[in-house]
């Protein structure tokens, strides 16, 4: 009777670390598993829009001003551009001539605004640029596009090449374009933080003739 006592609580024992070795060894490939899944898969893109790339280039007519920029929508904006909502982006320049006597001296000041909309029958994006106009298959096709932005030409007669200037460049979505519902949420959250605030940089003119650019990365 003892013996098959002790025989039972031998067999229970083992088979309790049994049973622990294994769910121990499937914790650990869990825990491997979750460990390379994070490494492998991509962090999540921040939402809103950063500066990816500003230069300044010189051609036959004079300079120009061109930037390009990581663009992701938050969740709230890109519902609101599934339902047929455009979406009105607004991007800016600005070359001012730095004096350390008076006030900079403001060269040249620049905006267009780009329209992006979804149209739900056809399934297609549409970029606007005033009355001219380019249709996309794709979402990314249109936002890779929306994602450069070029200033008009300044003359080069405008721009003295031994001087410093300040180049600004920023884009943003114009949230008075919204349906007024979506401009109150524009006004008191987050979902339409899309902003990519000015982003400077400090250029000589006669540099940028030798290179053919000036570059700020």
């Amino acid at each position: 009777m003892i013996e098959d006592r002790k025989t039972r609580a031998i067999s229970l024992r083992s088979d309790f670390v049994a049973r622990l070795g294994i769910g121990l060894y499937k914790c650990g490939i869990l825990a491997a598993i979750c460990l390379l899944s994070s490494v492998l898969c991509p962090l999540a893109k921040a939402e809103g829009i950063s500066v990816h790339k500003a230069e300044m280039r010189l051609n036959e007519d004079g300079y120009q001003l061109s930037a390009s920029y990581e663009i992701n929508l938050t969740s709230a904006a890109q519902q609101a551009l599934a339902h047929g909502v455009p979406l009105y982006f607004v991007g800016e320049f600005r070359l001012t001539r730095s004096r350390w006597y008076w006030l900079d001296e403001k060269i040249f000041i620049g905006e267009q605004t780009v329209k992006l909309s979804y149209n739900v029958l056809t399934r297609q994006y549409r970029l606007s640029r005033g009355t001219l106009f380019q249709n996309f298959a794709s979402y990314d096709d249109a936002i890779n596009i929306l994602a450069r932005q070029s200033s008009a030409t300044i003359l080069a007669k405008l721009v003295k090449e031994d001087s410093n200037y300040i180049v600004a460049a920023r884009l943003r979505i114009d949230v008075a374009q919204l349906p007024l519902p979506l401009q109150v949420n524009a006004l008191t959250g987050k979902d339409w933080a899309l902003d990519s605030d000015w982003y400077r940089w400090m250029i000589r003119p006669a540099d940028v003739a030798l290179r053919g650019n000036n570059k700020a990365e």
